[in-house]
């Protein structure tokens, strides 16, 4: 009896004290689901770059098998050079990444936002994670060269994915995060719209007016929620196919090895096979180079280029990074003129978005939400923009 006495009073001293604790707002679930989604996309990518540090390490050896062999016809020889070539982009723009990670902790480290004068560990980037990074983010186009991510595209996207929470193991977590953030331009404001559901954005002392912003801001973390989950999918489904991959160059390997070094000296049946080696090394170089879908931008400066030019429409050059975030960032988001005129009240209030735009506030023109309104129809239709 005495048991159930205790056992009633604590579940009424719980009830008592959840009367009082405040339920979560549907943006605030949806932010802490939106970054549990997105944790587990950064595991993937973690666990993508290991795959491919043994893809690559298996490409180079079978590479430096071919490359022992004399007599290889010319066209064969074309092939498997230009991978070579392509990895050899890839593993460069890995450590890019990698290196500037770096100076971009030193230098937020420096400047004191959330920094180490804030306490803030931040966790080292190993290279098989920047591998995952550049896989993930994309190097190469199908089946072809490498394609134009620039150098600072490429940093973008690590810090992108780094804003994403992969710093929570360093202590530094979702205040990191946003540090970096401030420094991704259009591909971290496209992938991360996660970090923006907490970052003081809901300033308005109007009922209402804030109430609109939550549920803008509540529709981006569902939509980023359902993007995560795919791309996780996608990400699991990549490490599958290197998994797969990693045995077949592994047993390629030791037969090139067998065949020995005068190609002219091989039976047809060893020329042939060594040819199906080729053909192995370009699909398994595409595992590495070809980017996860899920996590591409819906919206480039190339397609920004474009609609200027195809429509006539003129806008301040200087807002072109401005116009692709946003476009990203609201892209699938059904708003209205009213949440367009809330929403570029708060862009232009907001450091962080401002500075990763390059813009000061008194530069920012609220009025892009309707060039960006603009650029989503004519690139996706009504279906991708909001409401006229």
């Amino acid at each position: 009896m005495g048991e159930n006495v205790s056992k009633t009073a604590g579940d009424i001293n719980r009830n008592i004290q959840g009367a009082f604790e405040k339920k979560p707002s549907k943006m605030e679930e949806a932010r802490t689901e939106a970054q549990h989604a997105l944790d587990k996309v950064n595991k993937q990518i973690v666990e993508l770059g290991e795959r491919d540090a043994r893809l690559f390490d298996n490409l180079n050896e079978i590479q430096a098998c071919f490359d022992a062999i004399r007599n290889i016809p010319a066209e064969q020889r074309l092939q498997y050079e230009e991978l070579k070539k392509i990895r050899l982009e890839w593993k460069q723009r890995a450590q890019k990444i990698e290196d500037d990670y770096k100076k971009a902790t030193l230098k937020n480290a420096g400047a004191g936002a959330a920094g180490v004068s804030a306490g803030v560990a931040f966790a080292a980037l190993a290279p098989t994670a920047a591998m995952g990074i550049a896989t993930t983010f994309g190097v190469a186009s199908t089946g072809t060269a490498i394609s134009a991510l620039s150098g600072a595209a490429a940093t973008n996207a690590a810090l992108a994915w780094l804003g994403g929470g992969a710093l929570a193991a360093g202590g530094g977590g979702m205040a990191a995060g946003n540090a970096f953030l401030a420094m991704c331009g259009p591909i971290g404001w496209a992938i991360a719209g996660v970090a923006l559901l907490g970052s003081g954005f809901l300033l308005y002392k109007g009922n209402e007016e804030k109430k609109k912003l939550e549920n803008v801001f509540t529709l981006i973390g569902k939509r980023d929620i359902k993007s995560y989950n795919l791309a996780e999918t996608e990400l699991k489904e990549r490490i599958v196919r290197i998994d797969d991959e990693n045995p077949r160059l592994g047993e390629a390997i030791a037969r090139t090895k067998s065949f020995g070094l005068d190609y002219n000296q091989m039976t047809e049946a060893q020329q042939y096979e060594l040819g199906s080696y080729v053909n192995l090394m370009n699909a398994s170089t595409q595992l590495l180079v070809n980017p996860i879908l899920g996590l591409q931008p819906k919206v480039t400066p190339e397609d920004l280029t474009e609609f200027g030019l195809s429509t006539g429409k003129h806008f301040d050059e200087k807002h072109g990074e401005a116009i692709v975030s946003l476009a990203n960032l609201l892209y699938k988001i059904d708003i209205d003129d009213t949440d367009r005129r809330l929403l570029g009240n708060a862009f232009s209030k907001n450091r962080d978005f401002l500075q990763s735009v390059h813009l000061d506030k008194k530069d920012f023109d609220p009025s892009v939400l309707t060039t960006v309104n603009e650029l989503l129809l004519w690139k996706y239709g009504k279906d991708a923009a909001g409401k006229r």
